[in-house]
């Protein structure tokens, strides 16, 4: 039974976000949660709009999820996959015959004149999600990345999926992200929210692009409730993903410190694993309270561990912050 239910805002990427809410709505109020989410990994393919992280969070929330894949419907066919490479090959981006169904309602009500915002909210009820989904913005905005052996500037989907993240890369770039502005939705919950917590997805491309976009650190920085954050490198590495070699080809520390040094404008308190706790004082150093414990989400229980945590960590900050030093 759920048992602490502040108003909670999570800024959030794909598979890691997605557990994190996972293990959060079963210590927490669903209809209290609101979810920010990444909208840079999205693309236009077969003439179909394809959300990566707003669908991964919305199967894993509906506990449809593949368990073995971490992204995808369980039970999933891919008949219309192995037609399509009949065609030759436009078939390097897999589509589950369900999941295609998914594809095709957003397409249809985005052609129309439905937003994101609204059409996410359908597809979340329709699938009796209880939290709910927010695309940071409306508009547009292509994550790209610049592959280091030749040169090209290529698609994050093309990089993630297509090259299976093999190739270094020496830039990324949001394509859009100047001109897009973040939603009033999520502005909102970001303003009224007791606590807001960053998952533990990628910093590159899944947190920046949400972070970036203008409005969104302005609205973070004008709240006064706490912002904690949870690690996604532990031990010097992603434990899912391409996020510390990132760090590393683009010349950041792929550490819980290097995190912290990220998100040391808008975060404060960070959550690290209990084999980063030699990391906690330089962590102090950078003005975020470390907060150390078991941040691996191995299961729905440890999920659900490490998301009693993180309120617990955005409790004591807030009760300090009000109560002032300890004299």
């Amino acid at each position: 039974m759920p048992d602490l239910s502040p108003n909670i805002t999570v800024i959030c990427g794909g598979v890691g976000a997605a557990r994190f809410l996972r293990g959060l709505v079963r210590v927490a109020d669903p209809a209290s949660i609101s979810a920010i989410i990444n909208v840079a990994d999205d693309m236009v393919l077969h003439g179909l709009s394809i959300s990566p992280d707003i669908d991964t969070i919305t199967y894993t929330l509906a506990d449809a999820i593949d368990p073995d894949r971490g992204w995808g419907l369980r039970n999933e066919t891919w008949r219309a996959m192995e037609a399509l490479g009949r065609y030759g090959d436009r078939n390097w981006f897999s589509l589950g015959d369900q999941d295609l169904a998914t594809h095709m309602q957003r397409t249809a009500r985005l052609s129309e004149g439905a937003s994101l915002t609204e059409v996410t909210a359908e597809i979340a009820s329709a699938w009796d999600v209880g939290v709910t989904l927010l695309p940071v913005t409306n508009n547009t905005v292509s994550t790209r990345v610049t592959r280091t052996d030749t040169g090209e500037e290529i698609s994050f989907q093309e990089y993630f999926v297509g090259t299976q993240h093999s190739v270094a890369i020496s830039s990324v770039r949001f394509d859009g992200i100047e001109q897009a502005r973040v939603t009033a939705e999520a502005a909102e919950a970001i303003r009224t929210a007791d606590i807001v917590v960053i998952a533990p997805s990628n910093p590159i491309v899944s947190i920046a692009p949400v972070l970036d976009i203008p409005g969104v650190r302005e609205a973070l920085s004008a709240r006064t409730g706490s912002c904690v954050a949870i690690s996604p490198i532990v031990g010097g590495e992603a434990l899912k993903g391409p996020a510390a070699n990132m760090l590393h080809e683009l010349g950041l520390e792929a550490s819980a410190t290097g995190v912290a040094q990220l998100w040391s404008d808008v975060i404060d308190v960070l959550l690290i694993d209990d084999v980063d706790a030699a990391h906690a004082l330089a962590i102090s150093e950078c003005g975020v309270t470390p907060f150390v414990t078991d941040t691996i989400m191995a299961s729905p229980t440890r999920s659900s561990a490490l998301a009693r945590s993180v309120l617990s960590a955005g409790h004591l900050h807030s009760t300090r912050s009000t109560q002032g030093p300890t004299p």
